[in-house]
């Protein structure tokens, strides 16, 4: 199973890190040792001093496929989740100044939460148009929807796997909306997927 994380994918999170706007969908991967099910709290590393939050939605695969096309790309997906990609935005950004992976700061342990509840696709009024937010000790943090999205998902899908077969189970983190910002110890965050929680958990 991988975890397939896609960067830049809303115009105004892109401006506030002050990223380039790609001109297509932006990947990397963490390994399956990332996800933090269940609710568990976060740890933060001792090893960084700036984790920041970044709440996306999440699709799973349902289907093998490789060189997938665009008008097909809804087939290989059944089902929507929730989850946070945790980044070290210190270690990244050393790591981009230095022009390395950045992996030291995107796969670490229990850097990809994810929601243990996951909606058929077929739920939702319109797919295009989902909203999400994330609050942090009760108030507003992030707030997001996919019609905002440069690529969606089947752009996504379909780019992926021009690279990379894509599996059954494979999770693809769709990108985060503006707002990301640091997490402390005693922090408690809340994912909400169209008004319906899907995560409660603390930062430790």
């Amino acid at each position: 199973m991988k975890i397939i994380c896609i960067g830049r994918n809303y115009m105004a999170h892109a401006k506030e890190l002050k990223n380039e706007i790609p001109e297509e969908p932006v990947f990397f991967l963490k390994p399956d040792s990332a996800l933090l099910r269940n609710n568990d709290p976060f740890y933060i590393p001792d090893w960084t001093k700036e984790v920041h939050h970044e709440i996306e939605l999440v699709i799973k695969i349902s289907r093998i496929g490789k060189n997938i096309e665009k008008r097909f790309a809804h087939r290989y997906f059944d089902e929507i989740g929730l989850g946070i990609d945790f980044t070290a935005r210190d270690v990244q950004q050393k790591l981009k100044e230095k022009g390395l992976p950045w992996e030291k700061a995107k796969a670490f342990d229990q850097s990809a939460v994810i929601s243990s509840t996951f909606l058929d696709k077929s739920i939702f009024p319109d797919p295009e148009a989902i909203g999400f937010k994330l609050d942090v000790n009760g108030k507003p943090a992030q707030e997001g929807n996919s019609k905002l999205m440069m690529f969606g998902f089947e752009e996504i899908i379909s780019h992926v796997s021009k690279y990379m077969t894509l599996k059954i189970g494979d999770l693809i983190y769709t990108g985060t909306p503006a707002g990301v910002s640091p997490v402390k110890v005693g922090d408690h965050l809340e994912g909400y997927l169209e008004g319906k929680k899907f995560f409660d958990f603390l930062i430790k």
